[in-house]
């Protein structure tokens, strides 16, 4: 019996690369500079929330960006459709329990229900025929934050004399499941309320931060891959039901999308400062997981305020690279968020234009995530992280592999070769630095990829050593094109040939190719059959 054994060889089918577009980023303090990119589009749904900083009008819309958070005065031609909203004062303003103390109990419903119909006045253009108030945005972000997440910190509350009576009698088992069971509601009646208020068809709503699985770098790799998926202690109880057995729960039901946040908490040098990109990948894929809803993150273009590097800027390659992963993970849109009028005289603001290069760099290969397409990730994101591995995932449609690689540990100009698998097929690349390297490959013409096509076709001898007779039948076309394909998907030979009575047979020499294995490929109208080829001395 003899076995073929596909070699892995350098760039194997490429097709494509994004290479870095040129541009002098910003050295000025409070300014964007979005013209130094050309317009482009992207298929998602991508939420500007970004400083405005005098560009011209609509500039975030012609760069990728489908929706902004902010209008200026020479912006009002704007319509729902390009306007998302954050909505900062759901459970506050009002001195209520849930403000002050996190909790379901005792507060007065009515004011807060009387608060979220005055911001959804002040947010509408008016009132439809039903009276109910018609809204000016088409995305709407909650920011809740009152909510105590751990069972430690639920209880603290029976020993507090604002906690009702009745509840602070409950066992401690009962107690913690109807603080979950009133939450649940709590947050659930704000958006239940708005929809009841207002023409929310056409309005899609989320909340920040509020997933399954809500996270922080440094336990991600306390826990498998697996247990993270399959483990139900690990998510949230906002998402669960009634009986705490399986996702879902009055809140869940009313998001149309979850809004992981992938923000960053440690600046190079620090030695947590690499694993930025395994934990964006970890936020998406993780959730992804749990829930059916579509994943956006929320994004922001500096590091968080917990650990000594805010106000800061994250790094130019995290911004560009920030742009780019979350897709490949999955994610089905992405929110650019800044505090709402915050400037920073002291740093310029060129994370933002490395976030654009990077959506424009995306924009190369838009097609690829349109309509049904595979995601390919080889190597968990847990993993990526303890073993502090350079990172790669990909996606696949119509036989081609779109690659997003970078490894976030490497020093400046290090090379790293790195192999990149899809089933059968496989190639080594190099990685530069901290690039991210963005790049196509054809497999088409990869042998073992998939199972061969081969009705009707036959080729012998094989293997070939000078020369191979090629016998096709097909069912009415007069000609055929028959060809010799290397595995760089190189044509070496080619040619259409006339049937007689639905039969060809043609004898080819193969001294003048090279040995290894080929392709014959006979394209027969609307199909196409195809047999590996080993041509050996």
């Amino acid at each position: 019996m003899l076995f073929f054994t596909l070699a892995v060889l350098p760039a194997l089918g490429q097709e494509q690369c994004s290479e870095p577009f040129v541009f002098q980023p910003v050295s000025t303090t409070n300014s964007i500079g979005w013209d130094k990119f050309p317009a482009f589009k992207l298929p998602f749904q991508l939420i500007y929330g970004g400083p405005r900083l005098g560009e011209a009008a609509f500039a975030p819309l012609q760069r990728g960006f489908s929706q902004l958070t902010r209008l200026r005065n020479d912006e009002t031609s704007a319509n729902k459709s390009q306007q998302a909203i954050d909505y900062y004062g759901v459970a506050y303003g009002l001195n209520q329990p849930w403000e002050t103390l996190e909790s379901p109990w005792g507060n007065d419903t009515a004011l807060y229900r009387s608060q979220w119909e005055n911001w959804l006045k002040a947010h509408s253009i008016g009132k439809d025929t039903l009276g109910r108030w018609f809204p000016g945005f088409s995305t709407l972000m909650l920011d809740y934050e009152r909510v105590l997440e751990t069972d430690p910190q639920i209880l603290r509350l029976k020993a507090n004399p604002q906690t009702p009576a009745q509840y602070r009698q409950l066992p401690d088992t009962d107690f913690l499941k109807t603080y979950k069971r009133d939450m649940v509601d709590l947050y659930a009646e704000a958006i239940r309320f708005l929809r009841q208020k207002g023409d929310f068809s056409g309005v899609k709503v989320t909340a920040y931060s509020d997933v399954p699985v809500r996270n922080t770098y440094l336990n991600v790799v306390g826990n498998s891959w697996q247990d993270w998926t399959t483990n139900l202690t690990r998510v949230n109880f906002l998402f669960k039901d009634s009986t705490e057995t399986k996702i879902g729960g009055a809140f869940h039901e009313q998001l149309d999308f979850l809004q992981p946040s992938i923000y960053y908490y440690y600046d190079y040098p620090n030695p947590l400062a690499g694993d930025y990109l395994a934990y964006l990948l970890f936020q998406v894929e993780v959730n992804r997981n749990w829930s059916s809803k579509p994943v956006h993150p929320i994004a922001w273009m500096r590091y968080h305020d917990c650990c000594g590097s805010y106000p800061k800027f994250i790094q130019p390659f995290m911004a560009e690279a920030s742009a780019i992963f979350p897709f490949f993970a999955g994610a089905k849109g992405l929110w650019l968020w800044e505090e709402p009028n915050f400037r920073d005289a002291e740093r310029p603001m060129a994370a933002y234009e490395h976030f654009i290069h990077g959506l424009y760099r995306l924009s190369t290969f838009a097609d690829m995530f349109e309509g049904t397409y595979e995601l390919v990730a080889e190597t968990p994101a847990p993993e990526l992280m303890d073993k502090r591995l350079p990172v790669w995932r990909g996606v696949f449609k119509n036989n081609k592999l779109l690659v997003a690689a970078q490894n976030p540990y490497a020093n400046d100009n290090e090379k790293t070769p790195l192999t990149v698998r899809y089933k059968n097929w496989s190639t080594q690349i190099t990685l530069t630095g901290k690039e991210t390297y963005l790049c196509k490959f054809d497999l088409s013409v990869i042998v073992g990829l998939e199972p061969e096509s081969t009705a009707g076709l036959s080729v012998s001898p094989n293997p070939a050593f000078t020369h191979t007779t090629i016998q096709y039948t097909t069912a009415n076309s007069p000609t055929v094109d028959v060809q010799l394909i290397n595995l760089a998907g190189q044509l070496l030979k080619s040619q259409k040939v006339r049937t007689s009575s639905g039969a060809v047979q043609l004898e080819w020499d193969m001294a003048p190719f090279p040995t290894g294995l080929h392709i014959i490929r006979v394209q027969d109208g609307q199909k196409t059959a195809q047999k590996k080829l080993l041509i050996t001395r």
